[in-house]
C-alpha cells in the first residue's frame, strides 16, 4: 500500500474513532459514518479494523460497556435501564445480555461490589502492579478545563512493558527531526481497570507547540479531546500507575459524586518511566468528568 494511501486510511479511521467517543450515547450509523467520510461502508469497516484491530460495531459496544460499568458505580440512584439508555442502548434486555457476556455478571451484581473481584483479576495480570505498595489516599485532584491536543502518535496493543519500545521509536523520531519543544502524552483508549491488559490500546503521543507541524511520512495524527478533567499529579514507578488507575476509578470516582465520560483518560509525562534511567515517572493524570 502506498504511504499516502495508508495515511489517508489512518486519518479516516482515527476520525471515525473520535466521532464514536464523542457521540457514544447516540445511535451511530455505519452508513452515515461512511457517507460523511466519502468512502464505502465495507471499505470503512475494513480500514477501521486494520488500524484498531476490531470492527466498528465491536468498538462501539466496548466503549458503551466501559461507560456503563463506570456509570453503574457513580450514578448510584440511576436504574439499570437509565444507565443502558445513557450508554446508547435502546433495549434493556440487550444491554443486560451484552453486559453479562462482557463482565461475567449482571449489572446488578456488578453494582453490588462484583466490580471489585473483576478488577482485582485484571490487576493480577501485572506482576509489578501486584508488588506496588503505593498509597494514593493523600492525592487531591484539581478540576481543570483542557483544550484539544493534536498529536503525532504510535499505537501500542496491550498495557505492558513493550510500551517502552513504542516510546523509543517516538524518541528516535523526535531526535531525527531535531524537535526541541514537545509534550509526551499517553492516551488510554481503554480503561485498564476493567479491560484485560493485553486488549488495552495505549497510544503514545507527541504534542508540539500550537501552530507547529512536522512533515512526517511515518507518524499519523490524532486528536485528544477537550473538556473538563480531574487532574491528579503524582510520582512513582511502572506498577504504581496501574494501581493508581484502579484507585481513581473504583475508589476516588465512586466517592466523588462525579461521573466520568466516554472520553479516554490520558497522562502527561513530566518524566517518562519508559525512557528514564531510574524507571520512575512524574505525571499528571487526566480523567474526563462531569457533575
Amino acid at each position: 500500500m502506498k504511504r499516502d494511501t495508508l495515511e489517508r486510511h489512518t486519518q479516516i479511521a482515527n476520525d471515525t474513532m473520535y466521532y464514536i467517543y464523542t457521540h457514544i450515547e447516540t445511535h451511530i450509523s455505519i452508513d452515515e459514518l461512511s457517507r460523511d467520510r466519502g468512502v464505502g461502508k465495507f471499505h470503512l469497516q475494513r480500514l477501521f479494523k486494520e488500524i484498531f484491530g476490531k470492527n466498528i460495531h465491536e468498538s462501539i459496544q466496548s466503549i458503551r460497556l466501559q461507560k456503563a460499568a463506570n456509570l453503574l458505580l457513580t450514578n448510584k440512584y440511576s436504574t439499570v435501564s437509565e444507565t443502558a439508555n445513557a450508554c446508547g442502548y435502546s433495549s434493556h434486555s440487550s444491554f443486560i445480555k451484552a453486559f453479562t457476556k462482557r463482565f461475567g455478571m449482571t449489572p446488578k451484581l456488578w453494582r453490588e461490589d462484583g466490580y471489585k473481584a473483576y478488577s482485582y483479576l485484571i490487576l493480577q495480570q501485572s506482576k509489578s502492579a501486584m508488588e506496588s505498595m503505593a498509597d494514593f489516599s493523600h492525592i487531591t485532584p484539581e478540576i481543570v478545563k483542557m483544550p484539544v491536543f493534536e498529536s503525532y502518535y504510535i499505537r501500542n496493543q496491550g498495557y505492558n512493558v513493550n510500551i517502552k519500545e513504542t516510546w523509543q521509536k517516538l524518541q528516535a523520531w523526535i531526535l531525527s527531526n531535531d524537535i526541541q519543544n514537545y509534550t509526551q502524552i499517553a492516551l488510554l483508549h481503554d480503561n485498564p481497570a476493567i479491560t484485560p491488559l493485553n486488549e488495552c490500546q495505549y497510544i503514545a503521543c507527541i504534542v508540539l507547540p500550537k501552530g507547529t507541524r512536522v512533515q512526517s511520512s511515518r507518524l499519523p495524527m490524532f486528536k485528544i479531546s477537550n473538556g473538563v478533567y480531574a487532574k491528579f499529579d503524582f510520582k512513582g514507578e511502572h506498577g504504581d500507575m496501574l494501581r493508581f488507575i484502579h484507585w481513581v476509578y473504583h475508589e476516588w470516582l465512586v466517592a466523588s459524586q462525579y461521573e466520568t465520560t466516554t472520553k479516554p483518560s490520558y497522562v502527561i509525562y513530566h518524566k517518562n518511566n519508559f525512557l528514564s534511567n531510574d524507571k520512575r515517572f512524574d505525571v499528571s493524570f487526566y480523567l474526563s468528568i462531569r457533575f
